[in-house]
């Protein structure tokens, strides 16, 4: 049951929770086009569409760039106009598939589900602002680190292998840094484990401050993190590294009035240097530049050389 009360000419009604939602749902326009990528890279992705004409495909002028092998440089168009969005395939080479059919030309409802390549799945919906936040931060909460806010390693392996991907095909550089924290258990057992997040927590700031808005910062795991660093050679690689050691080793690092000596190790690899097809190859042959340095004495950098 709901009351009607009479105040100064307004009528305010009083209505149950349940009233309240409904009306406060019917009052909420759900009008603006978005593609949600639910499968392939950057699941849980969410892609406002604007007026007009919006590309999807690989390619470096793609609007939304979705780096699937199987999409072409320039695979599709949607284009949004007088409250209709369509989408039109741009002769790709693997066709675009609304609803498990293939098309030229569709007219989008909400819901539909586009296929682009080999592994990428899209949904076009209608949202509204309080989706589309929601929708943000699902979406960073599932590729962040909580304590480091860098990304973390699902995210590091899902990236490095379309990385990988692209250097092979376009015979361009690929560089990737291993490094952690010098004795840090230590740390943790001298000064306290809150310590030791401070610790990670600062770093990862460092850390972030030194990179390209394209590099990939993330904490592989512990006191382990990692830069992806598309385009660039093992050398120039070698030399952020120095970068970020020196700028650690020189960082004042205090918690609860206690300083704390802190530096790092780092191990670098990079393509075509040393000759890799997958992910973990990579990581193997950083990792294994990271544990000569820390056998070397720490507080250094070490490039792993083809032998």
């Amino acid at each position: 049951m709901s009351r009607v009360f009479e105040d100064e000419g307004e009528i305010t009604r009083v209505a149950s929770v349940g009233e309240l939602q409904q009306e406060l749902k019917a009052k909420v326009q759900r009008d603006r086009a978005y593609l949600i990528v639910l499968a392939g890279t950057n699941v849980g992705e969410t892609y406002r569409l604007e007026e007009g004409e919006t590309f999807l495909g690989r390619g470096q002028n793609a609007t939304i760039k979705l780096m699937d092998d199987g999409i072409s440089r320039k695979h599709a168009r949607i284009v949004q106009q007088g409250g209709e969005v369509m989408i039109e395939d741009l002769r790709s080479s693997n066709g675009t598939i609304v609803n498990g059919a293939p098309v030229a030309n569709q007219l989008l409802k909400d819901g539909d589900k586009i296929r682009l390549g080999s592994t990428t799945i899209l949904k076009f919906t209608y949202n509204d602002q309080l989706d589309e936040s929601f929708q943000q931060h699902m979406y960073e909460a599932a590729r962040r680190d909580g304590l480091t806010k860098a990304f973390n390693k699902m995210y590091l392996l899902d990236q490095l292998e379309l990385e990988i991907a692209y250097a092979r095909r376009h015979s361009s550089h690929l560089a990737l840094l291993m490094f952690d924290v010098d004795h840090f258990k230590r740390v943790n057992d001298t000064f306290g484990h809150l310590a030791g997040d401070y610790v990670l927590a600062r770093l990862a700031r460092i850390a972030s401050g030194t990179l390209r808005a394209e590099d990939v910062f993330a904490r592989y795991g512990g006191e382990e993190f990692a830069i992806l660093c598309r385009g660039v050679p093992l050398a120039s690689a070698g030399v952020l590294a120095e970068r970020l050691r020196a700028m650690v080793e020189a960082t004042a690092f205090e918690h609860d009035g206690r300083r704390m000596p802190i530096t790092i190790s780092v191990g670098v690899a990079g393509h075509p240097e040393v000759p890799i097809e997958t992910g973990p190859q990579l990581i193997a042959a950083a990792d294994q530049a990271l544990y000569e340095a820390k056998r070397a004495g720490r507080n250094r950098v070490l490039l792993k050389l083809q032998t």
